[in-house]
């Protein structure tokens, strides 16, 4: 499965290809009709706002290495929902990964790396690796940020794929305030507001709330959410600003977890088709409560001009409460499903803390944009499981109401759990980002020193396990801004993660390490916004089996490649009319392994995405306030397992959104607006899968109608 010496090549022409006749049309555009045409530069409101690719307020097309930025208008077009569906139209992300009815964690493939740790204004949402993960509602938010490729430089130990951070909605001086409803199908029903505005000279404040309550897209499944998010600026003198911030999130109820066969699903079965609505798991043992609670701060001083200091800090107080059933295998009749019930019971405290000097200077004709960070996360989560024997079901005539407490006997499972999660990361980073005349360099490097233990009883068995890491990441990159409007650029970068675990002789692994070499080019013209990148991302030091050793034991020599092209455009086709457009083409590979897998493509990951959005905004005429979207997105097929036995098929999506400005129609009405938004407009059936027994549903058609009132 070896198609390396073509690949680099093609993805090349399909670059060239698909983005040559824009940048065309927008720089003649930029002498003739379109002139008077411009795309609006992107700004985040708030003094404490940093980018995300180097953690200081330069913007993404000076960095050399690929970012893409989702904006509030862009979010608010499209009706999105939760991050998954804010980054959908985002190249180099695959957020098709658990189907339509899981909606209680944000998980995403990036370049072909999972990674479910999401970030909140630059800040890592603290996850204990079992059912406990914070979620930043979109209602909250001002924008999101995919930075693609190593981040360990900037953020420790970090998938090598890339990663999400969320900005959330900031104190504004100028008064707004706005309230929605939106009602849906599946019985959804939303009530949100949002309302900024200053206090007195020194001090705005921010309240953004939601509530919301739906059924899910499996029988018999619903979703609740209530959450409150206040924050308050107070600009204690010209050079310091002081933002205090808290989010709190209650999910009495979020759905289900449970997946489904393949065969009925993605494959045939002799019983027939599975409804996109299908469920495995039983009403009477179906509960998910989630309760999380953020309390942060950030200190913004300015010494001069020239130098700044910011902290950054968030404490985190979260619980969730699990009832839940898993599959254990389908019956020769391809309809009964033997299952088994677990419970989970976990509570988590952390705190996170990131300080940042930075500072300009200059040598000779050089200028330097100085960052030097210290951060520190701690977070301890306590952990109950139980697991029991269940009743199996029909999948085909389901009788969703068997378990009752009362009938299982988790004393007779032997996994009985109760035991403590610590984890705790310090890491120094030091970054210089230099410009010479129309070049920009930028040179970084980190040291991490990594612990974490678990104490108590696992699985019935007493564990008092320690593992103590500590890796040095370095990153560099080159990029020129020519006049033209085009930046070429070049960067190399680095990421770890921790691995546990030790080999047969009691060696401790290693953090896993991974290295990406990128190549492309940045556009920025009146009319048009335009990256394409090439990357190579090589993963060692993965875990595989020991040959010489039992089935269970393992050596650190399996290596993880992947390589790939992105073409990120936002075109003004006129001055009513606008495009977002793209286009993924990757080709992922375990190229060491000793399980049996080598040459074999990792699950979850796409060889081409492509992804457009067209939005149309009336300005005169009959039409004058309305807007109207549009959206086509591909996934291309998929591995269904490991073992690359079959494929999960591709599939084509269409979103949809139209809007009024009721303003337009009535003085009477002005700040009065209505959205209808569509996704999945056609009712596609598309699936994902982890392997043969553990498949999902993609999302159904969905559709919401919002009245919105601004004043």
């Amino acid at each position: 499965m070896n198609r390396s010496a073509p690949f680099l090549p093609s993805l090349v022409a399909i670059a060239v290809a698909s983005v040559s006749s824009n940048l065309v049309f927008a720089a003649e555009g930029e002498e003739h009709a379109q002139s008077d045409i411009a795309l609006e530069t992107l700004t985040v409101s708030g003094e404490t706002y940093r980018n995300t690719a180097t953690k200081t307020k330069l913007t993404s097309s000076e960095t050399p290495q690929g970012i893409s930025v989702i904006d509030a208008e862009a979010l608010e077009q499209q009706g999105v929902e939760s991050i998954a569906e804010a980054v959908r139209y985002t190249s180099g992300i695959n957020t098709e990964l658990r189907g339509g009815g899981v909606t209680r964690l944000d998980l995403f493939s990036i370049r072909g790396f999972q990674n479910d740790q999401t970030y909140y204004d630059g800040l890592r949402l603290l996850y204990n690796d079992w059912n406990l993960q914070p979620q930043i509602d979109v209602v909250a938010i001002e924008q999101v940020e995919v930075f693609k490729g190593p981040t360990s430089t900037l953020y420790g130990a970090m998938p090598p794929g890339g990663m999400v951070n969320v900005i959330g909605k900031s104190p504004q001086e100028e008064p707004s305030h706005s309230i929605e409803v939106a009602l849906g199908n599946d019985e959804k029903q939303e009530l949100t507001f949002d309302s900024t505005g200053a206090i007195n000279d020194s001090l705005n404040y921010r309240v953004v709330g939601l509530g919301r309550s739906k059924d899910g897209q499996a029988e018999t499944s619903e979703e609740e959410r209530i959450m409150l998010a206040p924050s308050l600026d107070w600009h204690v003198n010209e050079k310091t600003l002081v933002n205090f911030n808290l989010y709190y999130q209650k999910d009495p109820s979020m759905g289900i977890y449970s997946s489904l066969p393949a065969k009925g699903t993605v494959l045939d079965n002799v019983n027939g088709s599975l409804s996109s609505d299908a469920y495995a798991g039983d009403a009477n043992w179906e509960t998910y409560e989630k309760e999380v609670l953020m309390a942060g701060y950030k200190i913004n001083h300015s010494f001069n001009d020239n130098w700044s200091f910011l902290q950054n800090a968030r404490f985190m107080d979260a619980t969730a409460y699990q009832e839940n059933t898993y599959s254990t295998g389908l019956a020769a009749d391809e309809k009964t499903l033997s299952r088994r019930a677990y419970l989970t019971d976990e509570a988590t405290k952390s705190v996170t803390v990131d300080n940042q000097f930075s500072g300009t200077f200059d040598t000779g004709v050089v200028e330097h944009n100085l960052l030097f960070g210290l951060d520190y996360l701690k977070l301890e989560s306590d952990i109950k499981y139980e697991d029991a024997a269940a009743p199996s079901i029909d999948l085909y005539t389901p009788n969703y109401y068997q378990i009752t407490r009362a009938g299982l006997d988790f004393a007779a499972s032997g996994y009985s759990s109760d035991f403590t999660i610590e984890k705790e990361q310090t890491g120094v980073y030091l970054q210089d980002q230099m410009r010479a005349g129309n070049w920009v360099v930028i040179v970084g490097g980190r040291y991490d020193d990594f612990e974490s233990t678990e104490k108590g009883k696992k699985y019935g068995a007493d564990t008092d396990t320690k593992l103590t890491q500590d890796a040095f990441t370095g990153r560099a990159g080159l990029l020129y801004e020519m006049e033209s409007g085009f930046s070429p650029f070049i960067s190399y970068a680095e990421s770890f993660e921790a691995e546990s675990g030790s080999d047969k002789d009691g060696n401790k692994f290693e953090p896993s390490e991974a290295q990406q070499i990128e190549a492309g080019f940045k556009f920025s013209g009146k009319n048009t916004l335009a990256t394409v990148s090439l990357y190579e991302i090589t993963k060692q030091k993965v875990k595989t089996r020991d040959p010489n050793g039992t089935a269970y034991d393992q050596i650190q020599v399996g290596e993880v490649r992947s390589r790939g092209v992105e073409i990120d455009l936002t075109q003004n086709l006129t001055d009513a009319l606008d495009m977002r457009m793209a286009v993924t083409k990757q080709e992922v590979e375990v190229t060491k392994d000793n399980s049996g897998i080598q040459g074999n493509t990792p699950i979850w990951v796409p060889e081409t995405t492509a992804a457009v959005w067209l939005n149309y905004n009336s300005i005169e005429g009959l039409f004058e306030g309305a807007g109207l979207g549009l959206g086509v997105r591909y996934i291309g097929k998929m591995q269904m397992d490991s073992a690359n036995t079959e494929t999960v098929p591709s599939a084509t999506l269409v979103d949809a959104s139209i809007g009024y400005d009721l303003g337009m129609f009535s003085t009477e009405l002005e700040g009065a607006s209505i959205q209808l938004s569509v996704t999945n407009l056609m009712d596609e059936t598309y699936y994902s899968c982890y392997d043969t027994n553990n498949c999902w549903y993609g999302d159904e058609r969905a559709y919401e109608v919002s009245a919105r009132y601004d004043f």
